[in-house]
């Protein structure tokens, strides 16, 4: 885990990475971004998405490469922070638990956790010790939108 100046707050360092939380879409699909039950949170499959346009589009393996991906990685692990911060009310509550990733890619291509990385490693530079969280990476034929990366998430309340 990176060094992180004493006192700082999850916000500020997220600020200092470079990013800031998404604006959370009204919900126009026919499910919920999340669903919570005490203290849990299971946010629903999230995009890359920037602005309303996926950055990278396609399969690894063939249309996009590692580190295209890897930045849809961080992407998508920012909009799930970005529902998480909502159903918690802020980030500095949030302590993540599992996370699901899943890679679009070509039958022959084995380094989807590579990808998945660049999320986890993103998640403990915001979050800290409270970005600790169980992992797995999987690569599936197609993903919603032609998108590379979907990212589901499981938090608590901290």
């Amino acid at each position: 885990m990176s060094s992180q100046p004493p006192g700082e707050t999850v916000s500020a360092r997220l600020s200092r990475l470079g990013y800031a939380l998404p604006e959370q879409a009204s919900g126009k699909e026919r499910y919920v971004p999340y669903r919570r039950d005490g203290s849990t949170i299971h946010i629903s499959g999230q995009l890359p998405y920037v602005d309303g346009a996926l950055p990278a589009q396609g399969h690894l393996g063939r249309d996009v490469d590692i580190p295209q991906a890897q930045e849809s990685a961080r992407l998508a692990a920012l909009n799930v922070l970005g529902v998480a911060a909502s159903a918690a009310g802020g980030l500095e509550h949030v302590r993540l638990v599992q996370m699901l990733v899943f890679v679009a890619s070509t039958p022959d291509f084995g380094d989807q956790s590579r990808v998945a990385d660049a999320a986890s490693s993103f998640l403990l530079k915001v979050l800290g010790e409270n970005g600790e969280h169980a992992r797995t990476a999987i690569g599936v034929a197609a993903l919603p939108r032609n998108s590379p990366i979907e990212i589901q998430m499981i938090c608590t309340v901290a």
